[in-house]
């Protein structure tokens, strides 16, 4: 009200026939004000800067037409044509939109900063498009990276995008894109030892992630662990945008636009190539598995055909190659000297709202992913193929006030088949494994909820029900949580649940596994309680409980010690359902979420895994056993121009998988497991963004330097056999990033 009276008034007392203009900018998803945004009139040459309310002044701007343009770092550009006459007063308000979401010129949602963790679980916790981009690396743009400095997750291994959320490893997690749960969505080298990965999605098409652990809803099918949950965004309906982006490994293209009469629909296409091979064997030597390149394509389709239907398409398609022959000569029997690896996914959805209690979402997905590897003669070392169709529906009722009923019900055929060769020589051939089978996993649930009190309690029940052909065995998963507001800003939550995790194909068909496994069950309880310190800051703090149960386990496979003697290897150990793990731990973090000053999080949890084989009665530490993790994030935009963030990461060290002593450096087989550890993993990066205004765009540079403290990091490659007479076990270690610059810059029309 005031900057309106103000021109009221200035209007009215002065008698200079040349126009006022201001106003106020605000964040178009939040509707925050923002501070130190720049606005400015090209023609003119007026500039200023918003103030702590986001407000603007221009006086005595000479009648005419200009074009305005409000930017900032990690926004995107605004462009508004305006005529001025003599004496005007125009007061504007104008919203800009943060890079990684769809353009908007008006604020549409005022909401809280963390709606989206509330609206998924007591345990989510969702990253924002923004905070995403910082976190995704300038040195590998990969938005699975970002994830790794989400509270409770411990993303060790810099060369692997994939991580552990609580003690549990990545395949007991489910990653759903757009409500598709993914099978193995990264580009990597596959059958071929340790290596890297990358995502095979565009970071600049992710809208929101969130990681949930304990207490997750039924809608998630198939995993024991945790979730990650990924919204792509739409493309902008408004006119033609295209960004252009360069940096150390790689370069990409992405642009976005609107169809369709009265741009009801918008398409958005991204394209990347990678020159990570390139920079990967300069920078490592000694880990040539991971020097591969990639390329891969994504596009997105979203048409509004009435008020209550919309449809969207959407497609990823990429390729890994690992090419040695550089280096051939140096290259054994079994190292590939090529590797290749392509990836498919299409996905079709219909969303329908008939009115504002019912929306449903169906939906069609196709997946394939293929690879295969030769050796330095052209023979096959391994080959994999792994194919599903997707059909899925998801429905939200709410037949009375504050009580909506969901369920749905996916459909996923899946068949798959692979082998893997191993060579003593150039004629002696033996296969070491092999599969081919098909099953089909099915499933449904329902979850009711009732919120009552004057929204200070909620209570949810419901379940899932699954099934898969290849045993003909079905599981029910009941779950339950209760929230509770008992003050302002205070809540109290606390979930309980039953979920069932069905072996995949390779494990039902491969010559040592069985179409009689079991599915792993896991029973979680998760209290919680946060606290809201204001609007912007909150601090929670959790406790868990994970019971694991037929877990996946080869109990025979590792060589050890038995009363002195050695048990030797035994890779053909059968796969069987008798290993149990129990995880506990604590929580806490404080974040604050805004869009000017300080914005981020510190995270503390204390995790402690313990493993249980039946067969042969050992109790040990489970591989994925860090008992405490801590992850942090900062990021301040000093000027309209300069952002400033950084990132920490610490983990006390997985335990190095298998029956080993350590004895003056070296290592020996042992009669107990994983009693060794990895020293502390220590990692602190630093990034600035730098933007610039042009004539018909913006450029933004990336800065970013990775483990600035040089710490040594090491993670566990290879276990390699061992001396029968001395007993002395084969290890690889190996160093992970040193300290690293790196540097990237994008063009946005």
């Amino acid at each position: 009200m005031a900057p309106l009276l103000l021109f009221l008034f200035w209007s009215a007392t002065s008698t200079d026939p040349s126009a006022l203009v201001g106003g106020s900018v605000h964040d178009a998803q939040s509707g925050e004000a923002l501070a130190r945004v720049t606005v400015q009139l090209v023609e003119s040459g007026a500039r200023v800067e918003t103030d702590s309310e986001g407000q603007f002044r221009m006086p005595a701007i000479p009648p005419g037409r200009y074009k305005l343009v409000v930017s900032s770092v990690g926004y995107r550009l605004l462009e508004k044509q305006i005529e001025l006459k003599a004496d005007d007063v125009l007061h504007l308000d104008l919203a800009i939109s943060p890079e990684a979401l769809q353009h908007k010129d008006t604020v549409e949602v005022h909401a809280d900063p963390f709606d989206l963790e509330e609206s998924h679980g007591p345990t989510a916790f969702t990253l924002s498009g923004t905070e995403a981009k910082n976190l995704a690396s300038v040195l590998a743009d990969d938005p699975m990276r970002a994830l790794q400095s989400a509270p409770g997750v411990a993303g060790n291994d810099d060369f692997d995008s994939r991580f552990t959320l609580h003690g549990a490893p990545y395949d007991q997690l489910g990653l759903y894109l757009d409500g598709i749960l993914l099978h193995e969505p990264f580009h990597t080298v596959q059958g071929e030892g340790p290596s890297g990965s990358t995502a095979v999605f565009n970071g600049d098409m992710v809208a929101t992630m969130t990681v949930q652990s304990e207490g997750y809803g039924p809608q998630y099918e198939n995993r024991t662990a945790g979730v990650i949950d990924i919204e792509s965004r739409e493309g902008s309906t408004d006119r033609i945008h295209v960004r252009a982006s360069a940096s150390v490994p790689d370069a990409g293209l992405l642009a976005e636009g609107p169809f369709g009469k009265n741009h009801k629909g918008s398409w958005l296409v991204s394209a990347r190539k990678s020159y990570l091979q390139y920079f990967l064997k300069n920078l490592s030597q000694d880990m040539p598995s991971m020097a591969f390149g990639f390329a891969d394509t994504q596009a997105q389709f979203n048409y509004a055909l009435t008020r209550s239907n919309s449809f969207s398409l959407k497609l990823i398609d990429g390729t890994s190659e690992l090419n040695r022959s550089s280096g051939a000569s140096a290259l054994g029997l079994n190292a590939a000297e090529f590797a290749r690896y392509h990836y498919t996914l299409l996905n079709l959805s219909w969303q329908f709202t008939p009115n504002h209690s019912f929306v449903m979402k169906t939906g069609a997905a196709f997946t394939e992913e293929r690879y295969d590897n030769t050796n330095i003669l052209s023979q096959p070392l391994g080959y994999g193929y792994y194919g599903e169709w997707v059909a899925k529906s998801d429905a939200t009722w709410s037949w009375s006030d504050g009580a909506p009923l969901q369920f749905g019900g996916v459909v996923r055929p899946t068949h798959g088949s692979g082998f893997a060769n191993y060579y003593y020589d150039a004629t002696d051939l033996t296969a070491t494994n092999w599969y081919r089978g098909g099953a089909t996993y099915g499933g449904g649930y329902a979850r009711q909820s009732f919120t009552r009190l004057a929204k200070r309690l909620t209570l949810s029940m419901g379940g899932r029900w699954d099934t898969v052909t290849a045993n003909h065995l079905a599981t029910l998963s009941p779950q339950a949580s209760l929230a509770y507001t008992p003050w302002e800003g205070g809540r109290f939550s606390f979930a309980w649940g039953r979920y069932a995790q069905f072996p995949d194909i390779e494990s039902f068909y491969a010559e040592n596994g069985s179409t009689r496994l079991l599915p792993a069950t896991a029973e979680h309880f998760a209290p919680t309680f946060e606290q809201r310190l204001g609007n912007q800051t909150r601090i929670r703090v959790e406790a868990f409980e994970r019971k694991d149960r037929n877990l996946l386990f080869q109990p025979l496979m590792d060589a050890r010690l038995i009363d002195g003697a050695i048990y030797p290897d035994f890779f053909q150990s059968p796969i069987m359902n008798t290993l149990s793990a129990t995880t506990k731990g604590a929580e806490v973090f404080i974040q604050k979420r805004t869009v000017n000053g300080w914005t981020g999080w510190a995270s503390y949890t204390y995790a402690h895994s313990e493993s249980y084989d039946s067969l042969t009665l050992i109790h040990f530490p489970s591989d994925e056993d860090q008992r405490h993790t801590f992850n942090g994030y900062l990021s301040y935009r000093l000027r309209p121009s300069i952002n400033l963030s950084g990132k920490f990461s610490y983990g006390s060290g997985f335990p190095v998988p298998g029956f080993f002593t350590l004895l003056d450096g070296t290592y020996y087989l042992g009669s107990e497991r994983n009693t060794v550890r990895l020293p502390a993993y220590q990692r602190l990066d630093i990034r600035m963004n730098k933007s610039k205004t042009l004539k018909h765009g913006k450029m933004t540079l990336f800065v970013e330097v990775v483990n600035v403290l040089d710490h040594a990091n090491y993670r566990f490659d290879s276990y390699n056999g061992y001396d029968a007479v001395t007993k002395q076990a084969y290890i690889s270690l190996s160093e992970m990033f040193p300290i690293l610059p790196s540097a990237g810059v994008t063009f946005e029309f």
